[in-house]
């Protein structure tokens, strides 16, 4: 059986503007992020959290609108997952933009700072990221799965640059942190995939602890009520599969995860770390608001 040529043309028409409609949507999403807020008792009010800037040439306009964004939320202090760069920058002039953040500023460093296991790509490399996040969303150590030896030069002169613009890193360091009328304890895990995470341990006063970590991980000595990581990207291109995965809690790709009684949220993140231009779909970049209040 023929398909009428009177069916067919507006059937090639239809796919040929999705085709062409298709990137520029990618971009659209890419570049509109979305504002999560969350409820966590105890926690101190307008907490903003993000991820995954990959601040580069491509992206930098989007970054300053995010800055924008997030400064309209009128937040207490913000606190940034790592993963400024994408791995191969050599001008970090570019990191100036977060000096315009109304705030302070908190902050750990992520793989792609560390240039750690940035080199993968493909179907192999999709896979071997798979693997590794079904491993560590187990609980097992994870470290070695990427790691080389690594020449901490970029991170340290990205932590430089960093400083000079008001953002405080925390390189397995912990802080008392006023914001939001409470006291919290920040602990800062430095990177997984580098091999250098080993935070220290803290001791319990009564106010709330929150981790930061670029990957999503909670060990079992952690004195942690809430872990905040990115990395994951949401999957950057959402799907069937990844969705599934996250809702049994096989792989921590986005949202709240319960790991014993330690509760664990991984953002999408904002930026994208494997093209000039960020693109996504069915992940928006995501601003992490928690406890926004009255």
């Amino acid at each position: 059986m023929f398909t009428s040529p009177r069916y067919l043309i507006p059937a090639i028409v239809i796919v040929v503007l999705l085709f062409a409609a298709g990137p520029g949507y990618l971009t659209y999403e890419a570049s509109h992020p979305v504002v999560t807020s969350l409820e966590i008792k105890g926690m101190p009010e307008r907490i903003v959290f993000i991820a995954d800037p990959h601040l580069r040439e491509g992206n930098a306009e989007n970054v300053h609108q995010l800055i924008r964004q997030i400064n309209g939320l009128e937040p207490s202090v913000v606190l940034i997952g790592g993963d400024f760069t994408a791995g191969d920058e050599q001008n970090l002039s570019l990191q100036d933009a977060w000096r315009e953040l109304d705030a302070p500023v908190y902050a750990v460093l992520g793989n792609h700072d560390y240039r750690a296991g940035i080199d993968g790509g493909g179907l192999e490399g999709r896979m071997a990221w798979t693997a590794e996040i079904l491993l560590r969303a187990r609980g097992l150590d994870t470290r070695g799965y990427y790691s080389t030896v690594i020449d901490s030069t970029p991170a340290d002169a990205l932590e430089r640059r960093l400083k000079e613009n008001g953002v405080t890193v925390l390189r397995n360091e912990a802080v008392e942190v006023s914001c939001g009328g409470k006291n919290i304890t920040l602990v800062g895990v430095d990177d997984l995939w580098a091999g250098r995470a080993d935070p220290p341990d803290v001791a319990r006063d009564g106010s709330p602890v929150i981790y930061l970590a670029h990957e999503p991980v909670v060990s079992p000595d952690w004195e942690a009520d809430l872990v905040l990581s990115g990395h994951t990207h949401g999957g950057q291109f959402n799907n069937a599969i990844f969705q599934f995965l996250n809702l049994l809690e096989v792989a921590d790709i986005q949202g709240f995860h319960r790991k014993g009684d330690v509760l664990l949220y991984v953002t999408r993140g904002v930026g994208t770390s494997d093209s000039r231009t960020d693109r996504r779909f069915l992940a928006p970049p995501e601003i992490v608001l928690i406890n926004p209040g009255a």
